[in-house]
């Protein structure tokens, strides 16, 4: 932990850090469990050298997915991207005490993601135009939903696949001859408004509360199509049948969806290539091919 940070987040809250322990949390930063002379427990993590705005994005989409009330998120307590007066890059939390899961907590979160959905954005993307994920990709805001995919995912996926040799080349001929609005625009579903988007809901991002909640955590937040959260969920599982059963009960997806899984699954599948390779390069080559 950066010396600096139990007195920042003390100065930040009010109160002073009287013990800090290390927690599992995130893949690059590193996180704590800071209790607090008032009484409080909270959740801190810090990075030593994070891109410019780190945790400030961060911060606002978990303001923004928290603001519907539709779905449980922590309360953003402090936050800065760092200085050069030695303050940290951190981001403190609400602390979240897990426990088991209980009965029922799929269907209620399918039923809480169909509200957020609801909660609708003002447009694809990010009204603060800030960038998703370390790759960068660009969230400039977009009337629709095949502009949004087309040029600020599937496009520049197809530069950085192709400059990270991560896909073959065939792949990537397919890739750019799909990041096309126009070709993305005959799939069925594709003039649906903007759906307010945790925009990377896999297991590991899902929290059980104790309080028998089901919490959400580490967003990129953005405004797009609400498909995607369901199929970024169908890719890595841990989401029961009884989730996406109640989501649809309660917000009815366009004719054809289960069609489409895949074609929202080719944005993550091409990041996981560029990052990881192993087998996610043939999983996003079948995956492209199939719409290409």
């Amino acid at each position: 932990m950066p010396d600096a940070l139990p007195d920042v987040v003390g100065r930040a809250l009010g109160t002073s850090v009287t013990v800090a322990a290390r927690v599992h949390g995130g893949d690059v930063a590193r996180a704590f469990r800071l209790e607090l002379a008032d009484g409080r427990t909270v959740f801190a993590k810090t990075h030593a050298d994070p891109p410019a705005g780190f945790f400030t994005t961060e911060a606002a989409g978990l303001a923004w997915l928290r603001e519907p009330g539709a779905v449980a998120i922590p309360e953003v307590l402090a936050v800065s991207d760092g200085d050069a007066s030695g303050v940290p890059a951190h981001l403190v939390l609400e602390w979240i005490e897990v426990g088991p899961r209980r009965p029922g907590a799929d269907a209620a979160l399918g039923e809480a993601l169909a509200a957020l959905h609801g909660a609708a954005a003002p447009s694809f993307g990010r009204a603060d135009r800030r960038t998703t994920g370390s790759r960068g990709l660009p969230n400039e805001p977009c009337a629709s939903w095949p502009e949004f995919y087309a040029t600020q995912r599937l496009a520049p996926l197809t530069r950085l696949a192709a400059d990270a040799d991560a896909l073959p080349s065939s792949a990537i001929a397919d890739l750019d001859r799909l990041a096309d609005p126009d070709r993305l625009a005959a799939f069925e579903g594709a003039d649906e408004p903007p759906a307010r988007l945790h925009g990377d809901l896999w297991a590991g991002n899902r929290l059980d509360g104790a309080d028998g909640r089901t919490w959400l955590v580490d967003p990129a937040a953005h405004g797009g199509h609400r498909e995607f959260d369901l199929a970024m969920m169908a890719l890595f599982g841990g989401f029961d049948p009884s989730c996406f059963a109640a989501y649809r009960a309660v917000r009815p997806l366009a004719p054809g969806w289960a069609d489409r899984v895949a074609l929202h699954q080719i944005a993550p599948l091409v990041v996981h290539a560029i990052k990881f390779g192993g087998s996610y390069g043939p999983a996003a080559s079948a995956a492209i091919s199939r719409y290409a």
